[in-house]
């Protein structure tokens, strides 16, 4: 806050005295006038005059001077904002002080409030779909976990073209991550069937290298995600050993998580590419640490994650924008690196604004920082292409930082981000700008035969013809869920069925496109009418995008309530705590 000086200014007025006495300064009473810098009245002269005052002349002045003492001490201490702390309340106060926003800013008026007690469990009940889009999207579901059943049990991933299963970190990636989604729909069976495999199959002590931040946001998430939902211990236990194992992370000199970690020998590094981790990577692991926590009762993981947020906080930004890597064993940004709300730079924003829901909005740091990396953004990152003025967000390209007006489509979580600040009480034009980049997002699907969405659109800024357009190499589509989040978000906050409509359209593209006989594959080219399905089926298609189309197209807009939850970085819903 910022804090102002008092100057307090006495002014006598002098009436019928117009000689000059070298601007001395004169209290007049009555018919008596004390010269107060006179050097020839004596101390003497001035015990005089006061004993020839009546008693209640002397109580008067006395009143007078007890009234304005205590006046001036009321008035000092309102301005500076002193404060008498009680015995045994300092522990609270230093509380408060640890919380106050490092860059000194006021505090928002929340309008918004949480609706409900975080101090007290409410156990959330799902009774499967409700209507016959949901229901078509339950058919979906089943129709990729067959597959993946039949063809990739227990691997990470399947291939759902030729049958075949791929690993990437041998932790059945697939069914961790996409549990969460089958107990949402519902889905007794099948959610029996994993919680089977993750109790007699799922093990951490395999001498291989997982990346720390997919294997967090992946496993860790929809393990505690379940364990909050079910309250079975099951969920618990494994995630506080795969806890333990992540742990190795943070081992580096700064504290920065290192990107690699092998879950069996409890040891950690860069990676083989680089010395350098991703600033995303490295700040989108704090929601699931704090939970953990907060399950297991242990505070060392919500410690070393939240003293990420802390470090990177002191960094130097630009205007709250952040360098896409940062040096684990130096703790500072590679200069000069992109920036960007697209691959390797996207949830850091997103998480600030999601701890700070998280801790029930009580640490302002990560509120200002994410206030002041969106004002960023609009001033440095969003532009208007050219002819129809769509509003997009580029990205500053590495070294020379001059602005490249290219869109990943991991930049569609943001309509749905500022949406989420909104609804809790941040400025209005976030929700303008929500709503106008998510008709751009919406845009990028509409433009294509397939109503598919490419891996990265560009724009134009100085074009007569068409606003957008799509590079060969980049119009590969892997059935991302970012944009069906923001929907989700939008409908949600607004109620706006429009909203439901532009995910039904997705959801028939991917049924005509993407649809196999074992599964849902990514695309080659969205821009083709007969796109080549390139043979993967992610483990977010089921965690994420069809979870997201779920929860859009539910009657019950409130199935997973933004005031109760915040949604992790993959799609599970984590538990809004009360500090």
């Amino acid at each position: 806050m910022r804090q102002q000086n008092l100057e307090t200014h006495l002014n006598f007025n002098i009436n019928n005295h117009t000689n000059n006495v070298n601007d001395r300064k004169w209290v007049t009473n009555g018919e008596t006038a004390i010269l107060l810098n006179d050097p020839a009245i004596s101390h003497t002269k001035i015990i005089r005059k006061w004993n020839r005052l009546s008693r209640l002349q002397r109580s008067i002045v006395y009143a007078v001077l007890v009234v304005t003492a205590t006046a001036l001490l009321l008035l000092y201490f309102s301005k500076t904002g002193i404060v008498i702390i009680e015995r045994g309340n300092e522990d609270s106060v230093q509380e408060k002080l640890r919380n106050t926003s490092l860059n000194a800013k006021p505090a928002l008026d929340n309008t918004v409030q949480i609706k409900y007690d975080p101090t007290v469990y409410e156990r959330p009940v799902f009774t499967g779909p409700k209507n016959d889009r949901q229901r078509a999207l339950v058919e979906s579901f089943r129709h990729a976990w067959r597959g993946y059943k039949e063809h990739a049990w227990g691997h990470d991933n399947l291939k759902p073209v030729s049958g075949m299963a791929s690993d990437w970190f041998s932790l059945g990636l697939t069914i961790v991550d996409s549990l969460d989604t089958a107990y949402i729909m519902g889905l007794t069976d099948v959610f029996e069937e994993g919680k089977q495999w993750i109790k007699e199959e799922l093990i951490f002590t395999k001498n291989k290298d997982v990346n720390f931040f997919e294997v967090t946001i992946r496993i860790l998430g929809g393990l505690l995600t379940n364990h909050y939902f079910t309250q079975d211990q099951l969920f618990l236990d494994k995630a506080i050993d795969l806890g333990d194992r992540l742990m190795a992370a943070f081992s580096s000199p700064s504290g920065i998580p290192y990107s690699d970690v092998n879950l069996g020998a409890r040891t950690a590094h860069a990676p083989e590419w680089s010395h350098y981790s991703t600033t995303a990577e490295v700040t989108t692991v704090q929601l699931e640490f704090r939970q953990l926590s907060r399950a297991s009762g242990n505070p060392i993981f919500e410690e070393a994650a939240a003293a990420v947020s802390e470090k990177i906080h002191q960094l130097p930004k630009k205007h709250g924008l952040v360098p896409i890597f940062i040096n684990p064993n130096t703790g500072h940004f590679l200069p000069h690196a992109t920036i960007t709300l697209g691959a390797r730079g996207d949830s850091y924003y997103e998480y600030l604004l999601k701890q700070w829901l998280q801790t029930g909005k009580t640490i302002n740091y990560l509120l200002d920082d994410y206030l002041t990396g969106i004002e960023g953004v609009r001033e440095f990152l969003a532009k208007r292409s050219s002819p129809n003025k769509r509003l997009f967000i580029g990205e500053l390209s590495a070294g020379s930082e001059a602005f490249n007006p290219k869109m990943d489509h991991l930049t569609c979580f943001l309509p749905g981000t500022l949406a989420l600040g909104h609804l809790n009480g941040l400025p209005d034009w976030h929700m303008t700008m929500a709503e106008e980049l998510l008709y751009t997002c919406y845009l990028t699907y509409a433009a294509h035969p397939t109503f598919l969405a490419p891996e990265i659109t560009h724009f134009n800024l100085a074009s007569t013809t068409d606003d957008m357009y799509t590079k060969s190499a980049d119009a590969h589509s892997l059935l991302r869920p970012e944009f069906i989040e923001s929907l989700w978000y939008m409908y949600q906050i607004t109620g706006n069925t429009t909203y439901q409509e532009w995910g039904w359209q997705i959801f028939q593209g991917f049924e005509k496109y993407a649809k196999v006989p074992n599964g849902y594959s990514s695309l080659t080219n969205v821009k083709s009418e007969n796109p080549i399905p390139r043979d993967m089926m992610e483990s977010f298609f089921l965690s994420e995008t069809l979870k997201y189309l779920y929860l859009l197209l539910s009657d019950d807009r409130f199935l997973i309530d933004l005031n109760k939850y915040v949604v992790n970085s993959e799609a599970h819903p984590l538990p809004i705590h009360k500090n």
